[in-house]
């Protein structure tokens, strides 16, 4: 029990100044690091708690994927952060106003949160007996936040699609394939005939 304990205050210890210094770097490339960081540590609080598969999936998917992704997009787009900074003042109002709410919203949430009695008698066996982790996951995911599963998976859906048109952009002097005047060609559109005298090139 002691070193469980021992394990879980590095865990968290690491996993908070990891967060903290994600948001706090001032290169993007080291604070999607500490963010792979955080992630291995979240995964070994999982393993505490008798989440294999989440922390299986904290590894696989996120370290893996998602953040190595993020990791070679922040390299290869190679993002001027000096000029995206610029005029950041004039957001700031806003910003503290957006934050001040936010800020408030968490103390309410934090505030009128209670632990049933249920949760603190099932901690000691939180999964029941003869039910694999995995199983016990997708019991409580798809039966009781169904609802809750499905409408995640929307939002990051509306994340995705709004992440993709605003950073979209047509660079002139491009072309693009444009289906309606390809259909429209005609043979007198399309060819063009040209007399060549002989002895001569084009």
């Amino acid at each position: 029990m002691m070193v469980a304990a021992l394990f879980f205050y590095l865990f968290s210890a690491i996993a908070v100044a990891s967060a903290v210094m994600v948001i706090s770097a001032r290169n993007p490339v080291h604070s999607v690091l500490f963010l792979i960081l955080c992630f291995f540590n979240a995964a070994g609080l999982f393993v505490l708690l008798g989440a294999e598969f989440l922390a299986m999936i904290l590894v696989v998917v996120y370290v893996g994927a998602v953040a190595v992704l993020f990791l070679f997009v922040v390299m290869m787009l190679d993002v001027d952060f000096v000029e995206l900074r610029q005029g950041m003042l004039n957001y700031l109002p806003v910003g503290g106003v957006i934050g001040l709410i936010v800020l408030v919203e968490l103390a309410l949430a934090v505030g009128g949160w209670v632990i049933s009695p249920a949760s603190l008698q099932q901690r000691a066996a939180p999964l029941p007996e003869g039910v694999t982790n995995t199983e016990a996951l997708g019991k409580v995911l798809y039966t009781d936040f169904l609802f809750y599963f499905q409408a995640a998976g929307l939002v990051l859906l509306v994340a995705m699609v709004g992440a993709i048109v605003l950073t979209l952009r047509h660079k002139p002097g491009v072309k693009r394939q444009d289906i309606s005047v390809q259909v429209a060609r005609t043979p007198a559109t399309a060819i063009e005939v040209v007399k060549v005298k002989p002895g001569q090139g084009i």
